[in-house]
């Protein structure tokens, strides 16, 4: 199992330029949860994973996460649209368009099948200064372990162990 997080370079679209974001300056020196999922506008992503956590976003952020991030292997014009329609305020979104992330990471899926090509498993990780301190991982199909309430428990009884 990956113990660091890759040094690649996301692509993003803040505006109207596409902009290079390093690994670097989204998780060094920061506790990041970052959480995967299969796609944008997809049900369990749509109705679930992304929604629990911009709603535990101030509770996490009060357990000392800086920042929480969406990772969907989408292009920056498929995240910017799907955070406009479910009006997020506190996630951030990282697309993976070129599965440079996925692939460094080995959590590639194939939703061919589907339709969907090659995907994103769906993952959650609590990251400390670019070190993967826990990682759940969904078996094929699932949605039952990388939801935030999960995540919200692990750093709560990580804390609870650090005062000891």
């Amino acid at each position: 199992m990956i113990k660091q997080i890759p040094n690649i370079d996301f692509i993003t679209r803040p505006e109207k330029d596409f902009i290079k974001v390093s690994s670097d300056e989204i998780f060094k020196n920061k506790n990041i949860v970052l959480f995967a999922l299969p796609g944008a506008f997809t049900p369990t992503c749509n109705d679930y994973h992304l929604p629990g956590y911009e709603l535990n976003y101030e509770e996490l952020k009060k357990l000392g996460v800086d920042e929480v991030y969406c990772l969907s292997v989408n292009d920056a014009f498929v995240l910017k649209a799907w955070s406009k329609n479910l009006n997020l305020k506190h996630v951030k979104m990282l697309p993976d368009g070129n599965l440079n992330f996925t692939k460094a990471m080995n959590m590639i899926v194939d939703r061919s099948a589907a339709g969907m090509g090659m995907r994103s498993k769906r993952y959650s990780m609590y990251i400390k200064n670019r070190n993967i301190e826990k990682i759940f991982v969904e078996e094929d199909g699932k949605f039952d372990v990388s939801d935030s309430n999960t995540m919200l428990n692990y750093i709560k009884s990580s804390k609870l162990n650090e005062k000891g």
